[in-house]
């Protein structure tokens, strides 16, 4: 394991600085095997890339870890139901992913580094298939936005309640929203901001910078109280562990706050012994809107 682990982190080294380049060539491989998969994607890619390389990224850092590793895999895949990646869609995307890697490593690349990530991504797909068959969870959630309030010209405090089905959530995890009446297939993850609760609502605190679009601004300025949001599966593991007995210190500026208030929520409900400290920041006073939680 030590030996393909090593294979895999000095081959990457070929083409970590040339990103743009290896996520451009597995896209315009991944569209020319199948152009019906375009559907699946935004009509604007940008960022697609990054998301896709993050996800190798991890991947390949975390297989000399093997609990990680699998971990992280089934996580990845029961989040990709969202995007409708059918089981025969991870062997197309592994012959462009593997073109894509030949082609931006250059003649520096050869057999072992390309056998090691056959070996890895047979590895990933079946992981993620097995994350995905075993999910007995729908592949998003319908939520209706409740309320909707703008706490600065760029921040709004946002609450919704997922529709049809429960969503199982933990203090301190994410959510990838999609908002599909303005963007669709674009999903980005968002911070739950409340502990779980009976009515099934989410609080979400989102912050655009002025000017900008994409999901961030149209959940801040364009979406109101009715509408509907996508939700997926909750991901992360950034959630208490109630049999510990230690201390806790949170840090958090501006709508970072929203994980810590949530895991604080969760914790006034049972600790009784724990100190808990949240130091909460901003560069304008304006920004601290969350004071009152």
């Amino acid at each position: 394991m030590e030996h393909f682990a090593r294979l895999l982190k000095e081959s990457w080294t070929l083409v970590e600085s040339d990103r743009e380049r290896l996520s451009g060539h597995f896209y315009a491989r991944l569209f020319l095997l199948d152009p019906e998969l375009r559907k699946l994607f935004p009509a604007e890619m940008s960022g697609q890339g990054d998301r896709l390389l993050e996800a190798i990224v991890t991947a390949t850092q975390t297989v000399d870890d093997p609990e990680s590793f699998d971990e992280y895999l089934r996580a990845l895949g029961r989040d990709h139901r969202k995007y409708h990646v059918d089981p025969e869609h991870y062997a197309t995307m592994g012959v462009a992913l593997m073109d894509a890697l030949r082609s931006t490593a250059g003649d520096d690349w050869n057999l072992e580094y390309d056998q090691a990530w056959r070996d890895a991504y047979a590895a990933i797909s079946a992981k993620m298939m097995a994350g995905a068959q075993d999910d007995p969870n729908p592949p998003f959630w319908h939520g209706e936005v409740l309320t909707h309030e703008r706490v600065g010209p760029d921040t709004a405090v946002l609450t919704c309640r997922a529709l049809q089905y429960p969503l199982p959530w933990r203090a301190g995890q994410y959510v990838s929203v999609e908002v599909p009446r303005y963007l669709p297939r674009v999903w980005r993850t968002y911070s739950v901001a409340n502990a779980p609760n009976e009515d099934n609502v989410l609080e979400f605190h989102v912050r655009t910078p002025t000017g900008a679009g994409w999901l961030s601004g149209a959940l801040v300025r364009r979406v109101r109280p009715g509408d509907l949001l996508r939700l997926a599966a909750p991901m992360g593991s950034m959630t208490l562990d109630r049999s510990s007995t230690r201390d806790i210190l949170a840090v958090a500026g501006g709508v970072g706050l929203a994980p810590v208030k949530a895991l604080v929520e969760e914790l006034a409900t049972y600790n009784r012994t724990r100190w808990v400290h949240v130091f909460y920041g901003a560069r304008r006073p304006a920004d601290l809107y969350a004071l009152p939680a």
